[in-house]
């Protein structure tokens, strides 16, 4: 949003005006609801319970990638308390005075501010004319599931509707994909947080039948201890992760500083390989794991001198048996990082072949680890359709039939044709990513490339992959 088109600007200020609207209360509704006479007073510890979450929510301790909708409940809470208008002055009171990380700061606190208002004025609207009010003050928990679920649902959809509108304004889904792809993209979006929301609705909810309960508004406090807890259990699972993708992310820019006419290369047989295995039907665990396994296949050249990752000419075989070293060098590196699983063995044998004759074991068929077979075709591939030192890039048509003239003998058949069913469907953009002027240590610049003879895949390339 830092650098936030004029449209997008004039979107965010129809929202705050219309949350605004949203905030002006009914005639006979200043003081309570005629219908259920609950009162307005809630409003005050609603709201201050609602930014005290979201300020613990973006605490180290307890930090999470969606701080957001950690204090939700509270908010759906007020929206089955509340008359419209409250649960709107909730979010307002409680959303407005939160501290904004990053430019523009008005936008920002504008723009979060303005879609909760929207969102709970909504979801309360629909909460009161369903006759939700009467099930949560008669404490009628079938007749509360269902009207508070008919409220989290038009709660989700404003939010996502939004968001989706602010998305296609900034990040120009609408010019790039047409109105299918802004369509999909917000169904997507709906989606992912339709179940979320759906649990923090149950925990408002909860809140708010044992708020109007004889046990009175402490007792709702009480379900927010186990919020807490799972609060803190998804920050940690996160920090783990994004521990995971540090650690990853350091070896990989390590490999790309040292052989810079293979930047990228890690990434693309990451994408590539996490397309072969959802091809092959394979679970969401197993596809990371095989995409850490793309992504860290050649993170042993850093053990291979640079000078011969980089040369132009012929390798000698000593030369070749230098880095044919580079899948032993990588397992020992990564061997003692547990989360990478089956990866490991990626690393270790990705230039094995199925005929026996690759390295460094010489292993054949099925001893050959699965998670091996899935990147040996990736890195085969994005190797022939990149432009390197010593072989210009292939089309990818002409890459995809030498995979399958190889399969077989070189490459797991049904990896080939998996990688060849995915990139059929969603493409693929090949990149050159070698600098083809870029000078040697003695100055002098290198021809343009080296073609590489027609042949097998797994020549002299195969070395260097």
């Amino acid at each position: 949003m830092e650098a936030l088109p004029a449209r997008a600007r004039v979107y965010v200020v129809c929202v705050t005006l219309t949350a605004l609207v949203c905030l002006v209360p009914p005639p006979g509704l200043l003081s309570s609801s005629p219908a259920t006479g609950v009162p307005w007073w809630p409003v005050v510890p609603l709201a201050a319970l609602y930014a005290g979450c979201e300020r613990l929510a973006r605490s180290r301790p307890v930090a999470t990638p969606h701080p957001g909708g950690a204090s939700y409940p509270v908010l759906l809470a007020g929206a089955f308390l509340l008359p419209p208008s409250g649960a709107a002055l909730v979010a307002l009171a409680g959303a407005l005075p939160l501290p904004v990380e990053q430019r523009p700061y008005l936008v920002r606190r504008l723009w979060r501010t303005g879609r909760l208002v929207l969102a709970v004025w909504a979801a309360s609207r629909v909460h009161l004319a369903v006759g939700g009010r009467e099930a949560v003050a008669d404490c009628d928990v079938p007749g509360a599931l269902g009207t508070a679920g008919a409220a989290v649902l038009v709660f989700c959809l404003v939010l996502t509707l939004l968001d989706g509108g602010i998305l296609a304004l900034t990040a120009g889904v609408l010019p790039r994909g047409g109105r299918t792809s802004a369509t999909a993209a917000w169904w997507q979006l709906f989606l992912r947080s339709l179940v979320p929301l759906t649990v923090h609705g149950l925990a408002g909810l909860m809140m708010a039948l044992l708020w109007r309960s004889p046990y009175g508004p402490v007792a709702a406090l009480l379900v927010l201890l186990p919020m807490g807890v799972s609060w803190w259990a998804f920050a940690q699972y996160h920090r783990e992760r994004a521990a995971h993708q540090a650690t990853i992310r350091a070896l990989v820019q390590a490999v790309d500083i040292k052989d810079g006419y293979t930047r990228g290369h890690s990434e693309r047989v990451g994408q590539a390989s996490m397309m072969i295995a959802r091809e092959l039907g394979l679970d969401d665990d197993r596809v990371e794991v095989l995409r850490f396994a793309g992504i860290l296949h050649d993170v042993g050249k850093l053990g291979v001198p640079t000078r011969l990752l980089t040369k132009n000419g012929p390798l000698t075989p000593e030369e070749r048996r230098v880095i044919e070293l580079h899948p032993e060098y990588g397992h020992e590196m990564v061997r003692g990082i547990s989360f990478l699983g089956e990866a490991r063995a990626a690393v270790l044998h990705h230039h094995e072949r199925l005929d026996g004759s690759g390295y460094p074991y010489g292993l054949a068929g099925s001893q050959i680890p699965e998670s091996a077979r899935v990147v040996a075709v990736a890195d085969a591939f994005d190797a022939m359709t990149s432009t390197r030192s010593y072989s210009r890039a292939r089309p990818v048509p002409v890459a995809l039939e030498e995979l399958r003239r190889c399969a077989g003998a070189h490459f797991d058949p049904r990896m080939v044709a998996a990688l060849v069913r995915a990139i059929g469907r969603s493409g693929w953009r090949p990149a050159v990513t070698a600098d083809e002027k870029r000078p040697d240590a003695d100055g002098h610049r290198p021809p343009a490339a080296v073609t590489e003879p027609a042949g097998p895949v797994t020549d002299r390339s195969g070395a260097r992959r």
